[in-house]
């Protein structure tokens, strides 16, 4: 068997290169694939363990993408979270909501409840039927002069003027067959309203019943101005 010196001699120069090269890839390699990663060399983080640099490169890929699909189940149950919150928030809206209007119901009803039925047009009249003072009598107002029968608290001197226009209206609109134009009906109603006036201010010269039946006497002639005579 023949020898080759120069084949050998050039298998172990090259031995130191082999040696760096690996070495270098080594390096390269392990930053990328640290020690705490995967548990020692070229590890695994389920307790195993790649024997290559491929391996552990596939192995590192899958982490990365079980974390990924990790992260998106987070997001998910976030949305889903937030859209149960922003619900919930919509219904308990919607409650307050019908909960204010139904009290505003029951409060109206229970007013109506209280108040009673609603007053009819008929009740209505008669309600005003019954706060107008007494129509005088013929003896008290005479349909056919005009002539007006005065109470006695109402034949003071004071009240000379009012009781002299009175007259004289309730005269012209005996004389026209009881009916008067609107600007008569007028004057009487201030007539009254001033002859009104001087008897409040004449209260303590007359006894409650005196003071009582004046009032009412000349509520009478104002309300007799709105009949016709007769």
């Amino acid at each position: 068997m023949t020898y080759l010196p120069h084949a050998r001699t050039r298998t172990r120069s090259l031995l130191p290169l082999a040696v760096a090269v690996a070495i270098g890839t080594i390096t390269l390699i392990w930053p990328a694939v640290s020690p705490a990663q995967w548990g020692g060399g070229f590890g695994f983080n389920r307790g195993g363990y790649a024997s290559t640099a491929g391996q552990a490169a596939s192995y590192g890929m899958s982490e990365m993408m079980r974390a990924q699909g990790y992260q998106n189940l987070e997001n998910s149950q976030a949305a889903k979270n937030w859209q149960e919150a922003k619900t919930l928030e919509m219904q308990n809206r919607m409650r307050w909501t019908e909960t204010y209007f139904e009290m505003r119901k029951t409060n109206r009803e229970a007013r109506a409840a209280e108040d009673g039925p609603p007053v009819t047009h008929e009740q209505m009249i008669r309600m005003a039927r019954m706060g107008l003072p007494p129509r005088l009598g013929s003896t008290q107002l005479d349909p056919v002069t005009g002539h007006i029968e005065y109470p006695l608290a109402l034949t003071s001197a004071q009240f000379a003027p009012y009781r002299d226009e009175l007259n004289k209206l309730f005269a012209d609109r005996a004389s026209s067959g009881g009916s008067m134009q609107y600007e008569q009906y007028q004057q009487i109603q201030q007539t009254i309203s001033k002859f009104i006036d001087v008897l409040k201010e004449n209260v303590n010269n007359y006894s409650a019943g005196d003071y009582g039946r004046a009032r009412t006497f000349l509520d009478s002639i104002a309300n007799e101005a709105r009949f016709p005579a007769g």
